[in-house]
């Protein structure tokens, strides 16, 4: 299968206020595997008239912040209404299909995708008419679970620890969180959950009752 592994980098967590000032997603096609760093990836710094957050998410994306203060061009810094048009027009070039309204419906993964990411997507001009999400969603953390000891599903940092990352940390960029997802989800290909279930016996056959 194909999906898109995607991230946001937010000024805040309220959807309804905070906006999204970065946005990466990478191909992964599970039948054709390669290096991470040659998969199809999109980054686009998202410039906004304002900027409206909590102090510690801008404290966390200083780094975008003053890339977005930079006035010279860059190809990779575009509005919030030209940002969907840009990630269809991406997912069109990689062969990603349109659905019969025309819009571009795509499986997606990353981590808290459904519970946090997805709440801003919605917010996008375009979201549901030029791209949608697959109602079904990828999150590394279910494969990460410890059943039996966990209280809550693992953070990203967890899941790394647990795949044996070398380095454990979570860069906060969206590019590079994309891509550490890819890498999360890729030793259950081979293996998925299912085939290591047990086989059920054999059901007895139900013998006729006499009439």
């Amino acid at each position: 299968m194909r999906y898109i592994s995607l991230d946001l980098e937010m000024t805040g967590g309220n959807p309804e206020r905070h906006q999204i000032i970065e946005l990466a997603a990478v191909v992964e096609d599970t039948k054709h595997l390669h290096p991470l760093a040659e998969l199809p990836s999109f980054r686009r710094l998202v410039r906004h008239p304002e900027y409206v957050g909590t102090a510690g998410a801008l404290a966390l994306n200083a780094r975008l912040l003053e890339e977005l203060a930079q006035k010279g061009p860059n190809p990779e810094c575009c509005t919030a209404e030209e940002l969907l048009p840009q990630l269809r027009e991406f997912l069109l070039a990689q062969g990603f299909k349109t659905d019969r309204k025309n819009c571009v419906s795509v499986t997606m993964a990353g981590k808290n995708i459904a519970s946090f990411d997805l709440l801003f997507l919605r917010q996008l001009p375009g979201w549901g008419t030029l791209v949608r999400a697959e109602p079904a969603m990828l999150d590394p953390a279910a494969f990460y679970l410890n059943w039996r000891k966990d209280s809550r599903l693992p953070t990203m940092t967890i899941c790394k620890a647990r795949a044996h990352f070398a380095d454990q940390t979570v860069a906060h960029q969206a590019l590079a969180d994309a891509l550490d997802v890819v890498q999360l989800l890729r030793p259950f290909y081979d293996f998925p959950y299912y085939q290591q279930l047990p086989t059920p016996p054999p059901q007895a056959e139900e013998k006729e009752s006499p009439e």
